[in-house]
């Protein structure tokens, strides 16, 4: 056996992955660092105002109409795509079409542009429902949308939870539902908290599917049916119009600060769940 090829393609390997790793890392830094750049020296008081007008560009309301969304969108996908994903594991047997069914359709829907979400919200929640141009049809359009991710990310994690600790549980004498509640949930808790973060990421950088849906209007409406842009749509309606760039890339930077906050917070949250 040749070993010295073997060590050699072993190193070869090596150093691409580590090589992938960094290039990753280094684009990952230069996007983030340009928008610091860019954007950073553009943050002042005014830009937080809590009206917007033309001359202060304010992104404040951009923010709140962008947390009720996210508040909403999860309060709709987290428990049916949980519930969903807990029914797939722990109660449908694998023979059952119903299961094969449900998971080539979330698969479907993750592969769906999500301009095909944004015609469909607006047929159905703006049009037919008679919601209008709002943030209740946003808000349900993008719940549909980040829905089967939440479903696959939870069913993955409660996957990789050990059988044993199943019948462990079952042998002490506990049912299904008080082992699924006091066991599995808070052994894949980290995983179902990932998906969430990922779902949180799509809703709060989605622009297509919310131009049919919740619109761009640059106020906080005075109800959730009331039209309102998200900070992703007034990134991009400043830098289409082309005279507020600056403040587009300022909003950039504090689209990431969310983000990087929400993130942390959720993982501050796994791990004190993990825990109990």
């Amino acid at each position: 056996m040749n070993f010295t090829g073997k060590k050699s393609s072993d190193l070869l390997l090596l150093m691409l992955v580590y090589g992938a790793a960094a290039i990753s890392v280094a684009i990952l830094v230069f996007i983030i660092g340009y928008i610091l750049v860019n954007g950073a020296p553009h943050l002042k008081p005014s830009f937080f105002s809590v009206t917007y007008n033309s001359v202060n560009v304010s992104v404040f309301p951009a923010m709140v109409n962008t947390i009720i969304m996210v508040v909403i969108a999860l309060s709709i996908a987290v428990p049916f795509g949980v519930g969903a994903a807990i029914y797939l594991v722990e109660y449908a047997k694998k023979t059952n079409r119903l299961v094969s069914v449900i998971r080539i359709t979330a698969e479907t829907l993750v592969g769906i542009p999500s301009i095909v979400f944004g015609l469909f919200g607006l047929l159905f929640f703006v049009t037919y429902l008679q919601w209008g141009i709002s943030l209740m049809a946003g808000s349900f359009t993008l719940a549909i949308m980040v829905l089967p991710l939440v479903m696959r990310s939870t069913e993955e994690s409660l996957k990789s939870v050990p059988d044993s600790y199943r019948e462990g549980s079952y042998a002490l004498g506990a049912g299904r539902l008080r082992t699924i509640y006091r066991i599995i949930l808070p052994t894949a808790v980290s995983g179902i908290v990932a998906g969430i973060i990922l779902a949180t990421g799509r809703i709060i950088g989605e622009t297509a599917a919310l131009l049919y849906t919740s619109g761009t209007v640059a106020q906080i409406p005075d109800n959730v049916f009331g039209s309102g842009r998200t900070m992703a749509l007034h990134v991009w309606a400043l830098s289409s119009e082309g005279f507020h760039t600056n403040e587009a890339f300022a909003t950039a930077v504090v689209l990431l600060i969310v983000v990087v906050g929400i993130n942390a917070l959720s993982f501050y949250t796994a791990k004190k769940l993990s825990k109990r």
